[in-house]
């Protein structure tokens, strides 16, 4: 399904998708999540500026990247590209299981391996179980969860074993020497399919909108005031994580993921809010949460007492008696 998209009339193209390579890594399998992908030319590339370049310039149609680990936390990457490359929203969300297997040449047995070649993060979520099968191993880094296996076929490894996704059985001949290696069962990574503008999908009731915004100044209570535009409004926040503007040392953006819909009437409110408050709001999208869980919300907060509210100022201003 690694295709390079190739010259096609407008009536017969298939979308492309950009995805971070080679095939096997966990973005892949998020990927095999989007209905509307199947069949579609999956692209692979290798870094996440990559692939969201590949959909502002127009090469893919949109691209699957990793935006927050339940182990790590966000992805600093991900979450500083969509920042700064205009031009970009999110469109849906897919949670991929973490998990690691032990692969090596054929031939290998678990108790020949001394040298594990595996990704930093990969090989920090395997340490425990590493510990105690392999306790004198050692370890080399490789620059992907996929490239340390490829290391041990091309030869340009000399590590015995290499800590790799389940799906790299699926695409290359290796020996399985363990599996289910990762120290925490439960550890999960949410994806994001990143397009080019387009409107929201409707609202579900199941739905989360993902914001990035700054900081007018640096003064006492700032950060409180901002998350006031929400909690007047009862919206929850499902993440909020700051990160480095770069144009000097304290100054911060906050990446945010509300739960609700920017049609929702107290989403709605609160982005007006953020946008008197702010000097920069990003608004990423609004998509139907992964997990489909439908969002709750005290009744204060439904469409229609702000419908009333808003009918009510009207009546005020126009002079309407009983106002």
């Amino acid at each position: 399904m690694t295709n390079e998209p190739g010259p096609e009339s407008a009536a017969e193209r298939r979308r492309t998708y950009s995805f971070l390579g080679p095939a096997g890594t966990f973005t892949e399998a998020a990927l095999a999540q989007v209905p509307e992908a199947r069949g579609q030319a999956w692209w692979p590339v290798r870094n996440v500026g990559e692939a969201l370049s590949d959909v502002v310039e127009g090469r893919s149609d949109a691209a699957m990247i990793a935006i927050e680990n339940s182990v790590d936390g966000g992805v600093s990457t991900a979450q500083d590209a969509l920042a700064t490359m205009p031009g970009l929203r999110i469109v849906g969300e897919y949670l991929v299981p973490v998990d690691f297997v032990l692969v090596a040449r054929r031939g290998t047995k678990l108790e020949d391996v001394s040298l594990v070649a595996a990704h930093p993060v990969a090989y920090a979520q395997c340490l425990q179980w590493l510990t105690r099968v392999l306790p004198a191993h050692a370890h080399v880094p490789a620059s992907s969860n996929v490239a340390s296996a490829m290391g041990l076929l091309d030869g340009t490894s000399d590590a015995d074993a290499a800590i790799a996704p389940p799906g790299i059985l699926e695409h290359h001949d290796l020996e399985l020497l363990a599996e289910r290696i990762g120290d925490n069962l439960n550890a999960v990574t949410r994806f994001v399919l990143v397009s080019r503008p387009v409107t929201p999908p409707p609202p579900t009731g199941a739905d989360k909108t993902s914001l990035i915004v700054e900081l007018p100044d640096d003064h006492p209570g700032a950060l409180l005031e901002m998350l006031e535009q929400f909690a007047t409004r009862g919206i929850n926040l499902s993440l909020l994580a700051s990160r480095p503007i770069g144009d000097s040392l304290g100054r911060y953006r906050f990446v945010i993921d509300a739960d609700g819909h920017i049609q929702d009437e107290r989403m709605a409110d609160a982005l007006l809010g953020l946008r008197r408050f702010s000097p920069k709001v990003i608004f990423l999208g609004s998509y139907p949460r992964a997990d489909r869980a439908i969002v709750r919300y005290p009744e204060r907060y439904s469409d229609d007492i702000f419908i009333e509210a808003r009918d009510w100022l009207r009546g005020l201003l126009s002079g309407e008696p009983g106002a």
